[in-house]
């Protein structure tokens, strides 16, 4: 499989930690009364729809968040 070039690591990283928060949050706030095949079925719709919903604003956020990290982190001299 062909890797993305090294200048979309952050990107990329981002995309991934947003599927596993809107993951976990999915599954918290998931109905516990259901079988589990309708479990998996309505946690599955849930997740991407919060997932496709999240990642634009992941994807604008990320480049600002690095931008105020910088400010409050201090670089090896």
């Amino acid at each position: 499989m062909p890797k993305l070039h090294r200048r979309f690591r952050q990107r990329t990283s981002a995309v991934i930690q947003s599927a596993i928060t809107c993951a976990i949050a999915t599954a918290i706030a998931s109905p516990s009364n259901l079988s589990a095949s309708q479990l998996f079925s309505y946690g599955f719709k849930a997740w991407l729809i919060a997932w496709i919903t999240i990642v634009p604003f992941v994807l604008i956020a990320t480049p600002l968040i690095g931008r105020l990290t910088s400010l409050v982190v201090q670089e090896d001299s």
